[in-house]
């Protein structure tokens, strides 16, 4: 009985220890709940016055926004205000003028008015004198026809003779000072300009030959160029399209060709075959495409070296390369590469001389002579085929074209770089051994000189001299005066300017003089 009795006890005591336990723990629970609550009013309480606070500051800073806002408004209002016054102002100030204007305008129309009546007036008057002076004219001529027994026309023709004759001598007394004037102003300033152009680019200048010779160390050489029937010179002119002559002439075999790079290419691959000693055809055609290619590279370092000298900035490379050509054409056994560029610099020092732009000038002349280059491949002349082809490759200043087409008066001049250009051509064209002219064409030039001299009336003999650089004319003392001589040598320049076509100027000289002789015996 004692253990159940334990057992009963164990268990009862169990049991009032976890309602003691449950009570415990709902004792501590409320209490926490009411620490909770306690600390949930607490921090209400601060929230409440923390939205107080930040209420009152937000309500504290808009008012002050606000304030500012009306300010600003006002300010702005009032600035307003104050520039619709100026403005107000300055209408009505522009409105006065105005009507100031409208009433000095009404003035003027009002004076013109009254000054148009007046010219109507005065007009019709000059008009009814004009009538009664034709009418007053009509009636004297009339009567000193009557008088005279001549008609209109015969009283004109003999008052026109002998007003000729009486004004000869003052219209050439007049005409020799007009052209002195003239010359002592304009020949000192352009010579000093061509002087000055000359001294500042005095390149030596020669004519240039060129070669077309290949010198050969033996003349067993010439049996191994022309190969085994012939097929070797067979294979190099279809290659290269020259002639090769192969003659008696020692040591020396000729390339001749109608296209100097052809010719230049061509020399130089037969030097390299005769240097090189294996000549058949498979070698002929490697050196000739070879030295093709180096030819064409050649060109265009020249064309490019040509640009960088005269300094005219970049160019088209065809151009470029069109302008290397030029190194191996002649005009008159004269270079036109040389020339072009020899151009080119007397036009930018004339052109600076001047005041105007001596960078253009000297592209002008670089350019004027590019269709040379072209000339054989396409019709017409080197003026218009090299203004085309610069224009076709991006050269589209006018006084450029303008200069390239027209230095030698093919078109009318209009452009001052034009002039600049054809004197500077000039200018190469006859230093002293530059060209070497042909005798025909001298002689020819020297007669149509003569010729159109000794065409005037009054004109005995006609000399060309100073290589066509002069005229020397004997006038007929019995058939000109002194007066008329004058006349007749500014004729006959005249018509040289309108009939030939020449380099540079032409002196024009009359001589008109009488001799007295006697004998004393």
């Amino acid at each position: 009985m004692e253990p159940l009795y334990a057992v009963v006890l164990s268990c009862l005591m169990a049991v009032v220890g976890v309602f003691a336990g449950y009570f415990v723990v709902r004792k501590i629970d409320r209490a926490r709940l009411q620490g909770a609550d306690s600390q949930c009013e607490e921090l209400l309480r601060v929230a409440r016055d923390e939205a107080d606070t930040l209420r009152k500051q937000s309500e504290l800073k808009a008012r002050e926004d606000l304030f500012g806002l009306r300010e600003a408004a006002k300010l702005e209002t009032e600035q307003s205000r104050s520039e619709i016054r100026e403005q107000e102002r300055r209408l009505d100030k522009r409105e006065d003028g105005l009507q100031e204007k409208s009433q000095a305008l009404q003035k003027k129309e009002r004076s013109l008015d009254h000054l148009k009546t007046k010219i109507s007036e005065r007009r019709a008057d000059l008009e009814r004198q004009a009538r009664e002076a034709e009418a007053l004219i009509a009636q004297h001529t009339h009567k000193l026809h009557e008088i005279a027994g001549f008609d209109r026309d015969q009283a004109e023709s003999i008052l026109m003779q002998r007003l000729e004759k009486e004004l000869a001598e003052q219209i050439a007394t007049r005409l020799h000072r007009h052209e002195e004037s003239l010359r002592q102003t304009s020949e000192e300033k352009a010579r000093r300009i061509l002087a000055t152009a000359i001294h500042r680019y005095a390149a030596q200048h020669t004519a240039d030959t060129t070669v077309s010779t290949v010198d050969i160390p033996s003349d067993d050489m010439k049996g191994r160029i022309i190969g085994r029937e012939g097929r070797n010179i067979r294979t190099f002119e279809k290659c290269t399209g020259v002639d090769v002559i192969v003659d008696d002439t020692p040591g020396v075999v000729v390339v001749s060709a109608f296209d100097n790079v052809r010719r230049e290419t061509a020399r130089l691959a037969l030097t390299k075959l005769i240097q090189d000693g294996r000549i058949h055809p498979t070698r002929i055609e490697e050196v000739v495409a070879e030295t093709q290619a180096e030819m064409e590279k050649h060109i265009q370092d020249v064309g490019a070296q040509a640009v960088l000298e005269v300094g005219i900035g970049p160019l088209h490379e065809k151009l470029v390369h069109l302008l290397g050509r030029l190194k191996f054409r002649t005009s008159y056994s004269q270079n036109v590469l040389q020339h072009s560029i020899e151009v080119s610099f007397l036009c930018g020092m004339m052109a600076d001389e001047l005041g105007l732009d001596g960078k253009l000038a000297r592209r002008c002349g670089l350019l004027h002579d590019i269709g040379k280059a072209a000339d054989h491949e396409m019709e017409g002349g080197h003026p218009k085929i090299g203004a085309e082809l610069c224009s076709r490759h991006g050269e589209k200043h006018p006084d450029v074209l303008h200069a390239i087409v027209g230095h030698h008066d093919d078109v009318t001049i209009d452009h001052i770089y034009t002039v600049l250009v054809a004197s500077a051509d000039a200018i190469s064209a006859s230093r002293p051994g530059a060209r070497r002219e042909t005798l025909e064409k001298y002689i020819k030039r020297l007669e149509e000189l003569e010729a159109v001299a000794s065409g005037f009336p009054g004109v005995e003999h006609a000399y060309a001299i100073q290589a066509g650089r002069e005229v020397r004319v004997i006038a007929s003392a019995t058939q000109t005066t002194d007066a008329e001589a004058i006349k007749v040598c500014h004729d006959i320049a005249r018509a040289i300017e309108e009939k030939l076509h020449y380099p540079g100027e032409i002196k024009v000289t009359v001589v008109r003089e009488t001799r007295a002789v006697e004998f004393a015996r």
